[in-house]
Order: structure tokens, then sequence, then C-alpha cells
């Protein structure tokens, strides 16, 4: 059974990378790099500035940080088995921080374990650049999927009971 049914050209994949890197501002001010997209994959890397260390005592990176890239790695996974314009939202997102993140590049690596309609499933494991070898953190997300061209709930006029 295959989860993904069509084959996005090339030009797909640029697209998604250029709206991550370069039109989402949280994504562009932080310098998220996407290194791979397919459909159902993405591995982005996160590089390295001193202000993202949280404990300075170790130094390590701020969890913060390794949430966000939990969250945009499996959202990105997930888009990238949808369509360009269909639009990724989280519904639920799980983080296990398994060791602390040394001062390096962040690499993430998002897999879709599960795709419907409306709703993806994926899991993301983050690892240091500069240890690939050792998992940081794992992670799960839902991402609720709305299809290009659906009428968003902000569109949609309910009676008014009196």
């Amino acid at each position: 059974m295959t989860l993904f049914h069509a084959k996005p050209n090339l030009r797909y994949f640029m697209d998604i990378r250029h709206v991550i890197e370069q039109e989402i501002p949280y994504d562009r001010f932080l310098g998220l790099l996407v290194e791979e997209i397919r459909p159902g994959y993405a591995r982005l890397r996160l590089p390295y500035r001193p202000d993202f260390i949280g404990d300075p005592r170790r130094p390590a990176l701020h969890g913060g940080l390794i949430s966000m890239l939990v969250d945009t790695c499996g959202g990105s996974a997930v888009w990238a088995a949808c369509s360009v314009r269909d639009r990724v939202a989280t519904i639920d997102m799980r983080v296990d921080y398994l060791r602390p993140a040394d001062p390096a590049d962040l690499i993430a690596i998002g897999e879709v374990k599960l795709l419907g309609n409306r709703v993806g499933n994926a899991t993301v494991q983050i690892f240091s650049a500069n240890n690939p070898e050792v998992v940081i953190a794992e992670g799960r997300g839902v991402y609720n999927i709305r299809k290009a061209g659906a009428k968003s709930p902000d569109s949609v006029c309910l009676p008014i009971r009196k």
C-alpha cells in the first residue's frame, strides 16, 4: 500500500523549500534550512547561533528550539505529501527530550506515518550535525490538512439561534 499517489516534480518541492526558508517569518528569522524534502519526508537544518543557548552552564541549546524543529519538520513532511497549495496546522505534538543538545547545528528528520484526507501524523528525530548517531529528541505530531479551495471556518456563516 502506498501513502502517496502523485509524484510531484522538482519545482513543487522547490516551492515548499522557498516557503519554509523565505516566506515564513519565524523560520527565516531562525535561519531554518531545508536539506531534503520529498513526499512524506523532510530533513531540516537549524544552523547554530550562540543566542540559541538555553543553559550556559553546560552549554546546551534551548528546548524550545527542539520543539520548534519537531513541529516544523513533522508539518513539512505532511505538507510534502499534499499539495503545495494546501495548508497544514498542528493539532497536537509531543516531544521526548533524550539528552542535552550541544552547541552545534541541529538536524531534524520527519517522516509521515499516517496520511488521511484531513489529518496527517508524523514522527521526527532530532540530532546534532556533529554527532548524527546520537538522537537528542524524538517527537510526534498530528496535523490538520486544509485542502486548497476548501472553505475556511472563518468564511462559513452559521445561523444565529435566538
